[in-house]
């Protein structure tokens, strides 16, 4: 089993582990109300931004697959974070398959960089992982993400209110 996450050089990025470093500039981007707004839907105090970061790091040991650090190849910065995780949602279509999943700071929207990183990473989990497919789930109304899914080769299969509000349920096939 994977216990930690393999270090991917992209154009622009690195995705690589979680460090303690990191600690400041995750917490200050998910205080950020417009990172926020279709994750959670309001800014994450720093005690829960913290329990988050350590969370996805914890998801390598015990999953064999998890989230990275996703940093400004040039600086190794910390701009945003994703992967693929089983957060045990309730929601049944996410049941026996990675869940997708991508945050930047929003200093860094709109520059492919979601795109950027998702590609490397399905890459990565489709010479690594025995799963039929990926799946995710966007809040509705987050046009930006339903476009960086539909770049990735998800389609929608359908919708849960498990968490409370809807959220629109997506699905990749292995390779997509």
């Amino acid at each position: 089993m994977i216990t930690a996450p393999p270090v991917i050089e992209t154009e622009r990025l690195r995705l690589r582990p979680h460090l303690f470093s990191d600690k400041d500039v995750h917490i200050a981007m998910w205080a950020d109300e417009r990172v926020t707004r279709f994750i959670g839907g309001e800014p994450r105090a720093p005690d829960v931004s913290w329990g988050k970061f350590l969370g996805s790091a914890g998801l390598w040991p015990v999953m064999g697959f998890g989230y990275w650090v996703f940093a400004d190849r040039a600086t190794d910065r910390l701009i945003g974070q994703g992967g693929l995780s089983y957060f045990c949602r309730g929601i049944a279509e996410l049941e026996g398959v990675p869940e997708a999943g991508w945050a930047f700071d929003a200093d860094h929207w709109g520059a492919g960089y979601a795109t950027e990183a998702m590609t490397a990473i399905f890459g990565w989990a489709d010479a690594h992982l025995d799963a039929p497919e990926i799946r995710c789930i966007i809040d509705p109304g987050n046009a930006a993400s339903e476009k960086v899914a539909a770049k990735l080769g998800f389609g929608r299969i359908g919708e849960s209110d498990a968490l409370g509000h809807v959220v629109a349920i997506y699905a990749r096939p292995r390779g997509g």
